[in-house]
């Protein structure tokens, strides 16, 4: 039996996880739960997921952002949310930094609110200091949409979800965001909506 990606009001997501220890991530039940989350997160589909949305309160997340899942995405919107694919990887007790200054936003849904999406502001680039899935220490420098996952991911890990960063007005169904604002530029969409 797979995994079930728990929604907004399940008290895990919300608590700050547990880091792991090193000899923890080789076990058997880490692995596991590595490869279930992998799967999980591809039959949802989504980008990330994060150990607390199935769950487990350990600072542990999975990342793969798929070439397939854009391809109905204009040339315009993948520059200028400097998306690019990324490939599966894990993250494990990460520390993240970055410059404030220097954000940009875009609409972020996430797999445990299931059905929205808002404007969220984010950082355009960060760096990471994890753990990967053996457990070796590894430096992540992102920018543009894997700063974005990074970010977004990280946060579950602490007990946040995007719905503390965005600009509140700007929520909407998936379904009136198709309708409404998919083909619209962030200023045309910010003038409308946070006026």
């Amino acid at each position: 039996m797979g995994l079930t990606i728990v929604q907004v009001g399940e008290p895990v997501l919300r608590q700050r996880a547990r880091a792991l220890a090193p000899g923890e991530i080789a076990s058997d039940e880490i692995q596991d739960l590595i490869r279930q989350m992998h799967k999980a997160m591809l039959d949802a589909p989504g980008v990330g997921l994060a150990a607390p949305q199935v769950g487990h309160a350990v600072q542990l997340a999975v990342i793969e952002d798929r070439e397939e899942y854009y391809k109905e995405v204009s040339a315009e919107q993948l520059a200028a949310r400097e998306r690019r694919p990324v490939p599966f990887q894990v993250i494990i007790n990460p520390v993240l930094t970055g410059s404030p200054e220097n954000t940009v936003e875009f609409f972020e849904g996430c797999l445990s609110l299931a059905g929205f999406t808002a404007l969220v502001p984010r950082m355009r680039a960060v760096r990471v200091e994890c753990l990967d899935e053996r457990g070796q220490p590894k430096v992540i420098e992102a920018s543009g949409w894997y700063a974005r996952i990074l970010q977004h991911e990280i946060d579950h890990l602490y007990g946040g979800l995007y719905i503390d960063h965005m600009r509140s007005r700007t929520l909407t169904s998936v379904e009136n965001w198709k309708r409404f604002w998919k083909d619209k530029t962030i200023p045309e969409i910010r003038s409308a909506l946070t006026a």
